[in-house]
């Protein structure tokens, strides 16, 4: 039968009582950060990306702004249409 010891003992290193420590008191600097203007510009993109994304797709005010004028009988002059067809040549090719 075999006793086997209960907390082994060091013969090399000297006991030592818990609790105790050997470090010197250092006053501690506070710690800071610098945020460069390049990071806060993507950062800016980031929250403006953010911001489109949570906006809704269609705008009611613009689209029953729309089916008002397509319900006015003047809305399809040749006046009109022209202008629309210049304003998206003008989008294609300008």
């Amino acid at each position: 039968m075999t006793i086997d010891r209960i907390g082994s003992i060091d013969p090399i290193q000297p006991n030592k009582k818990p609790g105790k420590t050997n470090q010197v008191n250092t006053p501690q600097k506070a710690d800071s950060i610098s945020i460069s203007s390049e990071a806060q510009e993507k950062a800016e993109l980031l929250r403006i990306r953010e911001i489109v994304a949570a906006a809704p797709e269609i705008r009611a005010e613009r689209v029953a702004e729309l089916k008002e004028k397509i319900n006015d009988p003047k809305y399809f002059e040749d006046r009109v249409i022209n202008a629309t067809a210049d304003k998206i040549i003008d989008a294609l090719f300008g």
